[in-house]
């Protein structure tokens, strides 16, 4: 039996009723595009070639799979078994040394790479089925079609929901579409298919009566049905969305993170969060985020593209925006936006700041209301803190500018050129209290704004 391996991942449905500019498959879940989503879960079983069945006018498509997968295109839609034959250009010569190719949905995000292999060791075991189909038991079959096995627990054949009778109709195995197919006699089945249906289409799933017609043998296995959860419009994408974080908070929970609670915490497909981490209610990671053992995440924070050092603590009501970088033991409090910077460690800025294209050096103090002006309106420009700086609350500190180390900042400064280390720098008016000022001024008012009755 060959182990060698190759898959068509059917992604040429127009999704019409996401009614969106966008191709189905290019949607995302989690932070990822549906498509590769499936393409990933290939990555680890060693398929190769890959071939992504596109419409003619999803170049978008065909671009984002480039670099992973070969790609061809079913000029019409007639159906699962013409989409897949679409792919003969690719994939004809590679069959005739034999194999298993796998066919799978580019809209079915939740496919996990053990089932796929089980699917794959189920083709390539005893017996020698032509065919191994994946099936579920959904808690309403109503509209899938139903597997119909024999006493061997063999696959007989796949009736489709509208074509089944009272006894089909009992049946509650049902087609979660993934199938691994011989290589062998994959296109000779394909070129017997026929089109007698309501439809009008080649049904892939008729390859299992032509298999049985040849006197080969099929066969079934089971996996969860979130696995085979397929997306045609926007509630299921939302309902995708749902079943993929459920999947990502308990991965988190089972690396050793708190997520106190979880039903209210919203994970990227990439999100990394280390042993002993405790993450509050309503949080949100975007991509590229990388948590360190020990932080604590408090509640409405939103993080993307950012690293927190370990022991740090973020938050509540923080944001850290792309190139963020918190150090260990670093302090980002309530209504504190960083992005493009670097705390180092111990450092801290509690509450109402705005740093950005900037460092701040290990154990300063940023003050509330502190913001790094960074933007000339044509260009960025970076401001430096030096290591224990503290610069006093409601300060702007306009880029280009150094701030070195030790020196304190007066509250309300406006500073515009580089300070020295341990030096005090109060920029701002001198005051001026004029006794009485108050009582004349009212008196002025009061005066001007009388009218003639």
């Amino acid at each position: 039996m060959s182990d060698r391996l190759a898959a068509v991942v059917l992604a040429a449905g127009k999704g019409t009723r996401m009614k969106s500019d966008r191709s189905k498959v290019l949607h995302a879940v989690a932070g990822k595009r549906m498509i590769d989503w499936v393409l990933d879960a290939l990555g680890p079983l060693g398929v190769d070639p890959i071939v992504v069945v596109t419409a003619p006018d999803q170049d978008t498509v065909r671009q984002t799979v480039l670099s992973r997968a070969g790609s061809a295109i079913q000029h019409e839609t007639l159906g699962t078994g013409d989409a897949v034959k679409a792919a003969r250009g690719s994939l004809e010569g590679w069959c005739r040394d034999g194999g298993t190719v796998l066919v799978l949905f580019g809209d079915t995000p939740m496919i996990t790479p053990a089932t796929l292999a089980q699917l794959i060791e189920t083709r390539r075991g005893a017996g020698d089925p032509a065919v191994c189909v994946l099936g579920f038991e959904p808690k309403d079959p109503a509209l899938y079609g139903r597997l119909v096995t024999g006493p061997g627990g063999g696959l007989e054949r796949i009736v489709e929901a509208r074509d089944a009778g009272p006894a089909e109709r009992a049946i509650r195995l049902c087609n979660g579409g993934v199938m691994a197919i011989d290589a062998a006699v994959l296109f000779a089945y394909l070129d017997r298919l026929e089109n007698s249906n309501t439809k009008g289409e080649y049904y892939l799933t008729d390859l299992v009566g032509i298999a049985r017609e040849q006197g080969r043998g099929c066969a079934v296995i089971t996996c969860d049905p979130i696995e085979t959860l397929g997306v045609d419009a926007r509630a299921g994408l939302a309902r995708a969305e749902a079943a993929m974080q459920a999947r990502l908070r308990r991965a988190a929970m089972e690396g050793g993170a708190t997520l106190i609670a979880p039903e209210t915490v919203f994970l990227s497909h990439d999100t990394r969060l280390g042993r002993d981490v405790t993450v509050q209610p309503h949080v949100v990671f975007g991509p590229g985020v990388v948590v360190e053992d020990g932080v604590e995440i408090r509640a409405f924070s939103h993080l993307e593209g950012a690293r927190v050092a370990s022991g740090a603590v973020i938050g509540p009501y923080a944001r850290l925006r792309p190139g963020a970088e918190i150090g260990q033991d670093a302090r980002v409090g309530n209504f504190v936006e960083v992005k493009a910077a670097t705390l180092e460690a111990g450092a801290k800025v509690n509450h109402l700041s705005y740093i950005g294209d900037a460092r701040v050096g290990a154990g300063a103090n940023i003050g509330a209301g502190t913001i790094t002006c960074n933007y000339d309106g044509f260009a960025k420009h970076r401001t430096d803190i030096g290591a224990g700086v503290f610069v006093g609350s409601n300060s702007a500190l306009i880029a280009p500018v150094t701030i070195a180390d030790g020196a304190i900042i007066g509250a309300g400064s406006t500073v515009t050129t580089d300070v020295p280390a341990d030096a005090v720098a109060v920029v701002r008016a001198e005051a001026r209290v004029l006794p009485g000022g108050a009582i004349r001024f009212r008196a002025r008012r009061t005066a001007g704004n009388k009218t003639e009755d």
